[in-house]
């Protein structure tokens, strides 16, 4: 029985490391994929006629639509530690400060929108590991916090402290 847990023990702390390189894998396919199918739909255009790029539009959607699954479905909340330990120079603060001082928010508070402009969003969250933010939500950085804001009524969703170096 003790060989059994152990086993079910070094299985659930290895699936994750496994399931996470074969991701990175799968998205750098599909990266791939969306680059060869752009450059065949451009040859298409030069060369081919309209059946030939209608095929080759519809090929490249799709591996369009394979990325952004793929994106969408890997990162939980909490995936970006370890890419975060693996990438210590993109996470690093830099010489960066708002023009208000630190606050310490929470989920459900309502902020003022000067807290959550358009110049504090991140533009590319998946830069950082971060889950999708939903419809009409936004991960904004706020010093080293990172907070999910829905922007139409201004209320903290998610808030994730020391995020930034």
């Amino acid at each position: 029985m003790r060989k059994l847990i152990i086993g079910v023990l070094m299985a659930a702390t290895a699936f994750p490391a496994a399931a996470s390189a074969q991701t990175n894998d799968d998205l750098r396919r599909d990266r791939r994929d969306v680059r060869q199918q752009q450059y065949e739909l451009d040859q298409a255009r030069r060369y081919g006629d309209r059946h030939d790029v209608r095929r080759e539009e519809r090929d490249l959607r799709d591996a369009r639509r394979d990325l952004r699954d793929d994106r969408n479905r890997v990162w939980a909340r909490d995936d970006w530690r370890r890419w975060r330990d693996q990438n210590r120079s993109l996470y690093a603060r830099g010489n960066w400060n708002a023009p208000f001082r630190y606050q310490s928010f929470r989920a459900g508070v309502r902020i003022a929108p000067n807290y959550y402009g358009q110049r504090y969003w991140i533009a590319d969250p998946w830069r950082y590991r971060l889950p999708p933010a939903r419809p009409y939500t936004r991960w904004v950085r706020h010093y080293n916090d990172v907070l999910l804001i829905d922007y139409r009524r201004g209320i903290v969703v998610d808030v994730i402290r020391n995020f930034f170096w």
